[in-house]
């Protein structure tokens, strides 16, 4: 699969926020500003995630289309990698 730029400056927006993580702990910040912006990390990687399973869902099952298969199991794997993510 080709990781466009859309996704891989999502995982940099990501390493930025644990990068401010790491300074805010450095810095002995609130613990509430410290899991808000945990909070917001996580929320963020988790759309990455549903980003890069979508895309990579909508491309192999058009593959199948095209062979002529089946796509079910493609789509249940899907699901089971969105599911395991969480």
């Amino acid at each position: 699969m080709k990781y466009n730029d859309q996704m891989k400056n999502r995982v940099k927006r990501v390493e930025g926020q644990v990068r401010a993580l790491l300074r805010m702990m450095e810095e002995e910040k609130d613990c509430k500003d410290l899991v808000a912006q945990m909070s917001a990390a996580r929320n963020a990687l988790d759309r990455t995630i549903g980003l890069v399973v979508s895309t990579n869902l909508e491309q192999c099952v058009r593959d199948q289309i095209d062979k002529g298969e089946d796509t079910e199991v493609l789509i249940q794997e899907a699901v089971n990698l969105l599911v395991k993510s969480r």
